[in-house]
């Protein structure tokens, strides 16, 4: 493709299928379907365009489509020794991890997934082509339409392809766990990736240089892991992280994200509202990009 802002046929496809009058739902990897609710049954299913159209390792920027699963984005990257740390199933796809806005459980150390978007192209409630933010770090300028997609469960816009910022892969990776304090492994690290506490036990995970790994494991009284615990997927709140210091261990099976302040449950809770505030904002902005309701109808925006 000679130029990085060229709009591609895969879009301009995507663009006519997605139309301008009757209600559509984009599917990914159906690995978070149930988030927001399920879709009207009514609802025109369609699919964003796939693959990897460009990979720039020295800008340390890619370019796909929405529907790329993960797997395919990862196998590319790691060909130059990149990721994004999305840390979903491989089949989820790009648009699908970004859509529902859920990071994964290395939050604590990458930041928020939306801080990984560069540039969106999403298809609009009238079947156009919207571009927001630009193709490298930095010329992205104007409103931030792509924070905005991301969570926003394509109600929207469709999303059809995004440019990303990538990442190095950590030259090591250690999972450590034992029965302590994670508010004291939290103050004593610097950096780790991830943080994880059911009650009792605490699992860390640390990366980056082989030196600085090792030293940062010396400060704690643990011992290896194999991985992280298995994370419960039936329920999923959000809270101020000095707020888990008051979680019982006498309700149901939880991990939590130390740092983060997001519960894994394995029971379902109930969907966090955003705020009244917030709620009636996020309305109108639905109102006004989507007025006759057609992108996704029955999903109701929730708290990542």
């Amino acid at each position: 493709m000679s130029s990085l802002d060229a709009v591609p046929e895969e879009v301009h496809e995507f663009s006519a299928e997605v139309g301008t009058s009757d209600p559509i739902t984009v599917v990914g990897g159906r690995t978070q379907w149930n988030v927001g609710g399920v879709p009207d049954g009514s609802a025109r299913e369609v699919a964003a365009p796939s693959g990897i159209w460009s990979h720039e390792p020295e800008e340390m920027t890619v370019r796909c489509g929405a529907g790329t699963p993960l797997s395919e984005l990862s196998e590319q990257l790691a060909r130059h020794g990149q990721m994004v740390p999305f840390d979903m199933p491989p089949n989820a796809t790009v648009g699908g991890v970004l859509s529902v806005g859920r990071s994964g459980i290395r939050r604590l150390r990458y930041g928020h997934i939306r801080d990984l978007v560069l540039q969106i192209r999403h298809i609009d409630s009238d079947g156009k082509i919207v571009t927001s933010g630009g193709p490298t770090v930095k010329n992205v300028s104007g409103y931030d339409l792509c924070r905005l997609l991301v969570g926003s469960l394509g109600k929207l816009g469709c999303l059809a392809e995004v440019t990303l910022r990538c990442l190095p892969v950590p030259e090591t990776t250690r999972w450590l766990t034992g029965p302590t304090d994670p508010f004291e492994v939290y103050a004593r690290l610097y950096r780790p990736s991830s943080i994880l506490w059911d009650g009792e036990q605490v699992w860390v995970c640390l990366e980056g240089v082989l030196s600085d790994v090792e030293a940062e494991a010396s400060l704690l009284d643990l011992t290896e892991a194999e991985g992280p615990p298995s994370i419960p997927s039936a329920g999923r709140i959000s809270v101020e992280p000095k707020e888990l210091k008051n979680l019982s261990t006498d309700n149901a099976n939880w991990i939590a994200e130390i740092g983060v302040g997001i519960i894994h449950s394995d029971k379902p809770s109930k969907a966090q509202q955003i705020s009244r505030t917030n709620g009636s904002l996020m309305r109108e902005i639905e109102r006004r990009l989507d007025p006759n309701g057609r992108l996704n109808p029955g999903r109701q925006v929730v708290l990542p």
